[in-house]
């Protein structure tokens, strides 16, 4: 079975409503003829008003964390129920900077993960060892525990919405990107050990996407990989122009 190739945007903590509408407006017209899949996450705030200027066109709008609770009194949080009903069709969770910025863990992030499965609402998991892992030759031990922690006791069956994005840290908004060769190895073992994990299945039917430093110029090296099968782009899908490269290739 093919995979779909998936374009991701990531906008972070950028753009106001105003600014979400212009880039989606001016981004339409360049969807028209690509295959990929194009899920831009928008902050909370642009989420209802991205979500009605997309339309039915190719472009799904996304949010970049939710709760892990349904509801209560948690202050400033925001539930999956919430996100949908203001038009989100995806939510990334474990973000590097989510787990270095607000200490989440493993086990929260696993908790969220249960959470956006229950609430049916398709997630793009992160997972991502720094520089100092991958210098001393442990990547797949942080990796392999981040996935363990994340997935759990969760089935094949609850993980058919399920998306694997790998974010090196040592590469997000530095400037480096792994070569396509080594992203590429590394995909191939989240794949391998996915399949040993939850099942072959599964494993040879997720899309696990590279992040870090994506962008127009080096883009089409990493998806011509094997394992790659797309991309969370971080600072270069906050330029229209350069994120409709991206979605044209």
């Amino acid at each position: 079975m093919k995979r779909p190739t998936i374009i991701a945007g990531n906008w972070k903590m950028h753009k106001t409503v105003g600014e979400a509408i212009d880039f989606i407006e001016e981004l339409i017209p360049h969807t028209e003829e690509t295959d990929c899949e194009i899920l831009i996450a928008v902050p909370f705030t642009a989420i209802h008003a991205s979500s009605s200027v997309a339309g039915d066109s190719k472009i799904a709008i996304g949010a970049q964390n939710m709760s892990d609770q349904d509801e209560g009194a948690f202050t400033g949080e925001i539930s999956a129920k919430m996100l949908k009903e203001v038009g989100t069709s995806f939510v990334i969770l474990g973000h590097s900077e989510r787990r270095a910025h607000f200490a989440e863990t493993d086990e929260h992030i696993y908790h969220k993960l249960r959470r956006a499965i229950l609430e049916g609402l398709p997630a793009i998991l992160c997972v991502g060892e720094s520089e100092a892992d991958r210098e001393v030759g442990k990547s797949m031990d942080t990796l392999k525990k981040q996935l363990d922690g994340a997935l759990k006791d969760l089935k094949p069956k609850q993980l058919q919405s399920v998306v694997i994005a790998y974010e090196p840290v040592w590469a997000i908004g530095t400037g480096k990107t792994a070569t396509p060769e080594i992203a590429q190895e590394t995909h191939a073992q989240i794949r391998k050990y996915l399949a040993e994990r939850v099942g072959k299945n599964w494993a040879s039917r997720v899309c696990i996407l590279y992040g870090g430093s994506v962008k127009p110029s080096n883009i089409d090296n990493l998806l011509n990989q094997p394992d790659i099968d797309g991309a969370l782009i971080g600072g270069a899908s906050l330029d229209v122009k350069a994120f409709s490269q991206m979605v044209q290739r």
